[in-house]
């Protein structure tokens, strides 16, 4: 690799700089990727292990009040079963259908956290559309909230939940909960 790096600088097609050391931000991006991907694999571990092998259907969730779970709180997002997940401590609490971004509006991956909180908030970007329960998880518009779960990908970036779940979730939730969205 040093071998084809030095050749190629020589040539002066690159500097040695740019074959081996990626951007810094890149490196955080992706690293935040894979431990958001880790996470959702994790969960869907915790899920059957708590809930046993129950499939939820488009719009349904499961949620166990938990008096002894302690440690602060989380939301993973898992893309590809299109499921979230949400934890206090090592505990997961509940599991929840959502609706991602359809291709071409995909839902960012990474970890985030809850930006802003409102219980009924209008889309700016799209025909004023009605965001119940929202979560604003960065600074572009996309969010956790309340809206159409058809069991795939349909939402213009946004997680949709189920209504009666987003309002729960809302209401355990504070600005500053980390939300980890992986592949």
């Amino acid at each position: 690799m040093k071998r084809i790096a030095l050749v190629l600088a020589l040539a002066g097609a690159c500097t040695l700089e740019t074959l081996t050391a990626p951007p810094a931000h890149a490196l955080e991006t992706y690293q935040a990727q894979m431990e958001a991907t880790d996470a959702a694999s994790q969960a869907r571990i915790d899920m059957a292990e708590a809930f046993g092998d129950k499939m939820l259907k488009p719009g349904q969730y499961v949620w166990r009040d938990m008096p002894g779970a302690d440690g602060p709180q989380r939301v993973v997002i898992s893309l590809s079963d299109q499921l979230a997940f949400l934890y206090r401590g090592d505990r997961l609490i509940a599991v929840s259908t959502i609706s991602s971004g359809q291709p071409g509006r995909d839902t960012p991956t990474g970890i985030f956290s809850v930006l802003d909180k409102k219980p009924f908030y209008r889309s700016k970007k799209y025909d004023n559309a009605p965001m119940p329960w929202m979560q604003r998880i960065d600074n572009y518009g996309v969010a956790l909230h309340a809206g159409y779960n058809p069991g795939v990908p349909a939402s213009h970036g946004c997680i949709r939940l189920p209504s009666a779940f987003a309002k729960k979730l809302y209401s355990v939730t504070d600005v500053g909960t980390p939300v980890f969205i992986g592949a």
